[in-house]
């Protein structure tokens, strides 16, 4: 193997380059077991890369800058795949099945069950756009068990929030449709270079079946973004754009007009869609 190239971090990739003390913890926290294929999204220099590469489980890294790809390609294993794109447009999933269907050298035995697992030091700059592009995939194929990610602490304060707080918003009710979230870890800015203005939180998704019944997600995402898009506006003002008698609507899921978005529960705005869908069908 050739020596690692030196590399200047750029600024438009949002790239911060985590320490390896850091990265073991990370790896630690992922736990690469048996029959787990990885998709790390951003590999970098490879910090993330190389620890998990020794576990023996097979990773597709897809990373977007060419000159870490270049660096990065001579210094890992075979079982590393890395694919120069962009994880916002590239196709992942024909890659994590050829993955699939390698013998991990964990296993010594029958092969165990297949778990996809999405692992990745996020660039700010992008956070939510990967986090939606995941759910999307997610939604399509079903290919993925977890993610494990880390993002700034603010996201992750977006990602856990509760109703009737500030955070609670459009992004964490995808993620919490999605599957159930929990802090791993905080990073301080130190934790990389060059250091972030921000700390850092790891955080893990477990993907599973949404935990109330949407019959029309299409029309559920409208509802919960005419609600969010002005979120000091009441309810019966976000939705008169949607339906024309938002407040009969809102009676109809049992729902105060004059409440605003944040103040509304998964299983209300649930509801609330419901109630839209029948509105729309007697225009």
């Amino acid at each position: 193997m050739r020596p690692a190239v030196r590399h200047r971090p750029r600024k438009r990739f949002g790239q911060h380059f985590l320490a390896p003390a850091w990265a073991q913890k990370i790896v630690a926290a992922i736990a690469p077991a048996p029959g787990d294929v990885l998709l790390e999204i951003g590999p970098g220099a490879g910090a993330l890369t190389k620890p998990l590469a020794a576990t023996g489980v097979p990773i597709l890294a897809v990373e977007v800058d060419r000159d870490l790809v270049a660096a990065l390609a001579p210094q890992v294993p075979p079982n590393v795949t890395i694919v120069s794109g962009d994880i916002m447009t590239i196709d992942v999933v024909p890659y994590l099945y050829g993955l699939g269907s390698q013998q991990s050298p964990l296993n010594a035995g029958p092969q165990p069950s297949r778990r996809v697992r999405v692992v990745g030091n996020l660039p700010y700059n992008l956070t939510s756009p990967i986090l939606f592009r995941l759910v999307k995939l997610q939604e399509q194929h079903g290919v993925f068990f977890d993610a494990t990610l880390m993002v700034q602490r603010e996201v992750a304060d977006r990602l856990a929030a509760r109703p009737r707080s500030k955070d609670y918003g459009v992004l964490t009710i995808t993620m919490q449709l999605a599957g159930k979230m929990e802090k791993l870890l905080t990073l301080p800015p130190g934790a990389f270079k060059p250091a972030p203005k921000v700390w850092s939180s790891v955080v893990r998704l477990r993907f599973g079946p949404p935990p109330v019944r949407i019959a029309d997600r299409a029309l559920f995402e409208k509802v919960v973004k005419a609600a969010f898009g002005q979120r000091r506006k009441t309810l019966a003002n976000c939705l008169r754009g949607l339906v024309k008698q938002p407040d009969d609507v809102l009676d109809g899921a049992g729902i105060d007009p004059r409440r605003r978005a944040e103040t509304l529960s998964l299983e209300e705005l649930a509801r609330l869609t419901t109630q839209c869908a029948g509105a729309l069908k007697l225009r």
